[in-house]
C-alpha cells in the first residue's frame, strides 16, 4: 500500500529540504538573469539566434562536462559538501558581471564561469541527495529537490517581469538584484546541510581506475544513453523565450513564458518523482518523450501567445516527468562509492548532446525560422521514441538491492 505524499515528505531528512531550498534560491538568482539574457543579447548587444544558441550550448554543456570531474573528485575525497559550496560560490560571484557587460565577450565569459560553478556543484550535490535519502525514498527526494529548484526557476522570471515593469525595461538593474538570492543560497548550504559521516575505516576509492569504471555496469550505461537521447531531443530553453517574443507581447512580459514553464515543472516534478518509485521507469520516460513531441508541434504551429503558452506548459510537463526520474535512475544503478563519478559521466555525455542540440537549433532558427526549429525537435523526439521501443534496454531496478 502506497504512503500518502504528506507522510513521505515528513520522512525526508532536514538536509534534503535544505538542499532543495539552496537550489530554489540559486535558481531565483540565475533565472532572473537567464529569462532576460536572450533578449539582452539580441536586443541590447545585437547578437543573432545562432550566437545565442552557441553561447547557451557552450554554457550548458560546460556545466554538464565539468560535473564528471567534480563527481569523481567527490568520490575520491569521500566528501561532497565542500565541492558543492565552491560551485554555488562561483555561481554567486559571477552574477554582477552580467550587470556590467558591454559586449558578448563579457556575457560569454560570465555564462561559462557561472556554468563551471554549476558543474562543480551538480554531481556532488546529487550524490549528496542520494547519500542522505533513505533508499526507498530516493525518487521522492530527487523529486522534492527538483520541485523546489523549479519553484525558484519560476519565481526568478516572475521577479524579473515585475522589476522590468517597475524600472522601464532596465536589464542591468534587474541583474544587480539577482546577486542577493545567490549569496543567500551559499549561506544556507554552509549552515543548513549536514553531510553524512564517512564510515570509520572506509577505503579511499580511485573512481577512474578501469576496474572501478567497470563496476558501473550495463544498466547504468543504458541510463547514460537515454539521458543523451533526451538532451538531443530538447534544446536550450532560450528558444522558448525567443518564440514568446515573436508573439508580440510587451518585452517586459516575455519572461512570463519561463514562469509558466517552471510553474508546471514544479507542480509535476515531485508527483512524478514519487510515481517513479512505484512504476516502470522506461514507460514514464517514453511518456515524457510523447509529451515533448506534442509540445514541439504546438510551438511550431503558431506564434500566437495562447499557442506558445500551451506549448510551454507541455514542455514543463515533459521536464517534470523526466528530469528527476533520470537522476533517480543514475542513483539506483550506480554503486554507492561511485555515485559522484556516475552523475559526472552521465552529465558529460548529456553536455556534448546539449551543445550539439543548441547549435543546430540556432542555425535552423536563423536559416529556416522558428517553426522549422521546433519541427526538427519533434522529429528527433519521435526518432528517440522509436529507438527506445526498438532497443532491448536492460532495465534498472526500481529500488537498489
Amino acid at each position: 500500500m502506497s504512503r500518502p505524499p504528506t507522510t513521505v515528505l515528513r520522512q525526508l531528512p532536514p538536509s534534503i529540504w535544505a538542499l532543495g531550498f539552496v537550489s530554489l534560491l540559486m535558481d531565483i538568482s540565475s533565472e532572473m538573469i537567464h529569462s532576460l539574457l536572450p533578449l539582452f543579447m539580441v536586443g541590447a548587444l545585437g547578437a543573432s539566434a545562432l550566437v545565442v544558441g552557441v553561447v547557451e550550448g557552450l554554457a550548458e554543456s560546460t556545466a554538464l562536462i565539468v560535473k564528471v570531474f567534480s563527481g569523481a573528485l567527490s568520490d575520491w575525497l569521500g566528501r561532497r559538501k565542500g565541492l558543492a559550496l565552491l560551485g554555488y560560490g562561483l555561481g554567486a560571484l559571477t552574477k554582477p558581471v552580467f550587470a556590467l557587460a558591454t559586449g558578448m565577450g563579457w556575457v560569454l565569459g560570465a555564462r561559462l564561469v557561472d556554468r563551471v560553478g554549476k558543474g562543480i556543484r551538480g554531481a556532488p550535490r546529487d550524490a549528496l541527495v542520494a547519500d542522505i535519502a533513505p533508499p526507498e525514498l530516493r525518487g521522492a527526494a530527487f523529486g522534492l529537490r527538483q520541485s523546489l529548484d523549479t519553484v525558484g526557476a519560476f519565481l526568478g522570471p516572475l521577479l524579473a517581469v515585475g522589476l522590468m515593469l517597475l524600472w522601464a525595461n532596465d536589464f542591468r538593474q534587474v541583474f544587480w538584484v539577482a546577486v542577493i538570492p545567490g549569496v543567500l543560497a551559499v549561506l544556507l548550504l554552509w549552515l543548513g546541510v549536514r553531510e553524512p559521516e564517512r564510515p570509520v575505516g572506509a577505503v579511499r576509492v580511485n573512481p577512474i581506475r578501469r576496474e572501478n569504471l567497470r563496476r558501473l555496469g550495463g544498466a547504468y550505461w543504458s541510463v547514460v544513453a537515454l539521458g543523451a537521447v533526451f538532451t538531443l531531443a530538447r534544446f536550450s530553453e532560450a528558444f522558448l523565450v525567443l518564440r514568446a517574443e515573436q508573439s508580440g507581447i510587451p518585452l517586459a512580459l516575455v519572461p512570463l513564458v519561463m514562469v509558466a514553464m517552471n510553474l508546471v515543472y514544479a507542480a509535476t516534478a515531485y508527483p512524478f518523482g514519487q510515481l517513479s518509485d512505484r512504476m516502470g521507469h522506461h514507460r514514464l520516460l517514453a511518456g515524457g518523450l510523447v509529451v515533448l513531441i506534442v509540445a514541439d508541434l504546438v510551438l511550431a504551429s503558431s506564434s500566437h501567445w495562447a499557442v506558445v503558452l500551451a506549448g510551454v506548459a507541455l514542455w514543463g510537463i515533459h521536464m517534470g516527468m523526466t528530469q528527476g526520474l533520470l537522476a533517480a535512475m543514475v542513483a539506483h544503478t550506480a554503486p554507492a562509492d561511485l555515485r559522484g563519478t556516475a552523475f559526472g559521466a552521465f552529465n558529460l555525455v548529456s553536455g556534448v548532446a546539449m551543445l550539439l542540440a543548441s547549435v543546430v537549433a540556432g542555425a535552423l532558427w536563423d536559416w529556416l525560422g522558428a517553426s522549422a526549429t521546433f519541427m526538427a525537435g519533434a522529429g528527433f523526439s519521435a526518432l528517440a521514441l522509436l529507438g527506445m521501443a526498438g532497443l532491448a534496454w536492460r532495465r534498472p531496478p526500481l529500488r537498489p538491492s
